[in-house]
């Protein structure tokens, strides 16, 4: 494995010295700029909390309830760790819906969460003013976070790991696409194969130096410490006062109040006091006093209190409120685990095994998409759209989680060339994966501003008229987010041709969708490639997958291959609905007759443009894609003829009534094309990645199966709903909507299996959970929409 190198001696960089010392790495040496804890960690409040909102974050923290005390029993040092249970507090009833979707994922996973009417909420010095329902979670605990930070570092120290305090990186070393190792402040270096970083609130730079762009942003983080508190015991339970951003722990017969702050102050990790180990920002009462009040009603007990202590200390936030984990994007051998938001300590246990694997078996052992850095936008790590993203995002983990929430605060980060365009045609922009894009089009007054809600969208109508255009007219689509890597070069076709699953021995304008696996069979990458000419391809992938699939192609395409990311340079429109040929002929008499599947270079109004017979709608029509120079050309000659916008809400609504998968929802790198239903894509007569599993498992059949279910009653379907079959939790929903054509309720879910054949499951009789109903759950034979593709080959 050779020398691996941790930057970082917090809880997050101990732990995963500590989970690869257990896999007997070989060399590990973490270095610490200062002394272990020093940064962050010392000032944690240490509440252990194992229950998240998804089933992968949920299992991550929870080995957190099996490392903690047997680390004591192992190194003899005192944790702190103690099960007290605690309380997650609702103020508005839409927060119930929110608590009962979490609960029910909870019971799937070894815990007992139970949803509390006010009149059953009974807890010592609480008031219940105001309370209109409560979560229980028997097994929120805490922990001293210094005292497992010395946990770690003692079992490391047994095992071999050379821990070096006072030895401040200065940079990280790279030699063109990979790390070599550190250089140090006094000048000198160590060379290293891995290098990870857990440097917490100081990371950014750090890995700015080796090319990785880091979205985590330093913030002033505050909590007191009361005075002693009559009634107080150690079996105190952690409550967490969700719509009044609070939490309050005990604290050896005192408590803990702390929140997360709106308008958070950014603090810079490399200012004057950047470099001060143990730091202590000044007292704030301005930026506190709201969370006291909050806590004084929650606890009228307080106002006999005093306060014994005011902490203010540096913490480290990303601009999306979820941590930054994984393998870096653009430098082989880096690795990051930063940017906790503040659960760092209690996450450290899951991160750092789950980090541990990933650097010894080059994958993680889990689906971590959800925190992998490549889902990061490297404009993201801007400063000022940082600063921005900072006045909402630390309030962001309390805040109620809306369905279909949008972000306030840093928007704008990228645009299509066409955004003006979209926006007078009415555009009720949203977020996706940085991108602005058009939700859905307000038709009428008022529609601009529609409310959230945790029951019917009050967008759903007018998504069904966006969608009942296509019927006989024709609409226009946002596609430009879409990533395009162009691939060229001598031999570029047998290179693709071993990453693919489909056969890309195919003529000059052929379209081939197909999927790119990992040695076990996982799909990494769901993308269509286009053969351009002899030795050039364009593959074509989702927004939000971008850096992770050029990195995917980075690694595996041989030296003298090129690859080029094409996504800014182009504008795609799609343009589908039956009355699409018509208006292309009457606009464009040279517009080509191509076959479904296929693509061609023509001029369009003298504009050279590339157009493609596909639909994510399952319609018939094409995607156009055209330089950004001419797009607005192209643009308004459709809308001129007829063509109407249609949302993303429409779109996604649209494409689970074609039963199409979407990766990071759908599928992904823990699931085969096997088990997804893409069986269709492998060409068993050639090799490519991944193919030896395929065969395995298609001998020995499948676990588990990816199906799409129409769902009976009012629903809201999102994802990670669980999945009963005969009582008994066979697996979750991986994304859910309402067809807007069909009116059906819709939800694709990956349930366990026998190893039977697919009629087996498509037999069985399930019942989705959703907010603590119970809703029967009819599987699909075929797509709900058009299952033989007919409107789209009009």
């Amino acid at each position: 494995m050779g020398r691996i190198l941790i930057i970082g001696g917090g809880a997050i960089g101990l732990s995963v010295a500590y989970h690869l010392s257990k896999r007997e790495a070989g060399e590990i040496i973490l270095l610490e700029r200062n002394t272990l804890t020093s940064g962050t960690t010392w000032h944690a409040a240490g509440i252990v909390g194992p229950l998240r909102a998804t089933p992968n974050m949920t299992r991550l923290a929870s080995y957190a309830l099996s490392l903690f005390p047997t680390l004591e029993d192992e190194t003899g040092i005192h944790t702190g760790y103690r099960q007290t249970g605690g309380y997650w507090l609702a103020r508005v009833p839409e927060r119930m819906d929110e608590l009962r979707r979490i609960a029910d994922l909870g019971r799937t996973q070894g815990l007992n969460p139970r949803i509390i009417d006010p009149a059953g909420l009974d807890v010592r010095l609480m008031s219940g003013a105001g309370i209109v329902g409560a979560m229980h979670v028997p097994e929120d605990a805490h922990v001293d976070p210094v005292g497992l930070s010395m946990a770690y570092a003692r079992a490391c120290r047994n095992a071999g790991v050379d821990i070096r305090e006072n030895t401040p990186v200065a940079g990280i070393e790279c030699e063109g696409s990979r790390v070599r190792g550190v250089g140090l402040a006094d000048g000198s270096r160590i060379g290293a194969d891995h290098v990870i970083l857990c440097a917490g609130a100081w990371s950014r730079e750090l890995a700015a130096g080796a090319g990785l762009d880091l979205p985590l942003q330093a913030v002033e983080h505050m909590y007191v410490v009361t005075t002693p508190v009559a009634g107080v015991t150690p079996e105190f339970p952690v409550l967490r006062d969700l719509d009044r951003g609070i939490y309050v722990k005990g604290d050896a017969g005192r408590l803990i109040i702390g929140g997360f702050e709106k308008d958070a102050k950014c603090w810079d990790a490399y200012g004057p006091e950047g470099d001060r180990a143990f730091l202590e920002l000044g007292e704030d009462w301005a930026q506190f006093t709201p969370f006291m009040e909050a806590a004084l009603e929650l606890i009228p007990a307080l106002e006999a209190a005093g306060i014994h202590h005011f902490m203010n200390g540096p913490e480290s936030f990303t601009a999306d409120t979820r941590p930054l984990v994984g393998a870096a994007p653009t430098v082989d051998g880096l690795f990051v685990a930063a940017g906790m938001n503040s659960v760092g300590v209690m996450s450290s246990a899951g991160i750092g095994r789950a980090l541990a694997g990933w650097v010894l078996d080059g994958q993680p052992d889990q689906d971590m998409w959800e925190v992998d850095i490549a889902r990061a936008d490297p404009r993201e790590a801007r400063p000022a759209h940082l600063a921005q993203r900072m006045s909402e995002a630390v309030a962001d983990q309390f805040a109620l989680h809306w369905p279909y929430k949008q972000p306030g605060a840093g928007r704008d980060l990228r645009r299509s060339v066409l955004h003006e365009r979209w926006a007078a045609a009415g555009a009720v922009f949203g977020v996706t994966a940085g991108w602005e894009r058009g939700l859905w089009y307000a038709d009428q007054p008022g529609a601009h501003a529609l409310p959230y809600s945790t029951g019917d969208q009050h967008w759903y109508p007018i998504a069904e008229r966006e969608a009942a255009r296509m019927r006989g007219g024709a609409v226009m689509l946002d596609l430009s987010p879409f990533s395009k890597f162009r691939i060229s070069g001598t031999g570029s076709r047998a290179a693709l041709d071993r990453l693919t699953t489909a056969s890309l021995d195919v003529a000059d304008g052929r379209v081939v969708y197909t999927q790119m696996l990992n040695p076990q069979g996982g799909i990494e990458a769901d993308v269509t490639v286009t053969r351009l000419s002899r030795d050039e391809f364009l593959v074509t992938s989702g927004a939000a997958t971008r850096q992770r699939d050029l990195a995917h192609l980075r690694r595996n395409l041989p030296d003298g291959v090129g690859l080029t990311d094409m996504t800014d340079d182009f504008a795609v429109i799609g343009l589908m609905g039956a009355g699409s040929r018509e208006l292309v002929r009457r606009v464009w008499p040279e517009f080509p007759e191509i076959a479904f599947g296929h693509s061609a270079v023509t001029r369009l109004g003298g504009h050279r443009c590339r157009v493609t017979r596909l639909s994510f709608v399952g319609e018939y029509g094409w995607e156009i894609m055209v330089t950004n120079k001419s797009a607005g050309a192209v643009f308004d000659a459709m809308g001129t003829a007829g063509a109407r916008p249609m949302g993303h809400y429409a779109l996604d609504g649209c494409r689970l009534e074609k039963a199409y998968r979407h990766w990071g929802h759908d599928i992904g790198p823990m699931m085969t094309p096997i088990e997804a239903g893409l069986a269709f894509t492998v060409d068993w007569q050639k090799e490519f990645i991944g193919k030896a599993a395929l065969q395995k498992q298609r001998a020995d059949g499948c676990r588990q199966r990816l199906i799409l279910f129409a769902i009976e009653g009012p629903a809201l379907m999102l994802h990670d709903e669980p999945i009963y079959h005969d009582g008994r939790h066979v697996g979750f929903t991986t994304s859910g909507g309402r067809g807007p054509r069909t009116g059906l309720t819709l939800a694709f879910g990956l349930v366990e299996t026998e190893g039977e054949a697919l009629s087996a499951e498509l037999e069985r009789r399930y019942e989705i959970c959703v907010a603590g109903q119970f809703h029967d759950a009819r599987p699909l034979r075929q797509a709900p929409y058009d299952p033989q593709g007919d409107r789209m080959r009009l």
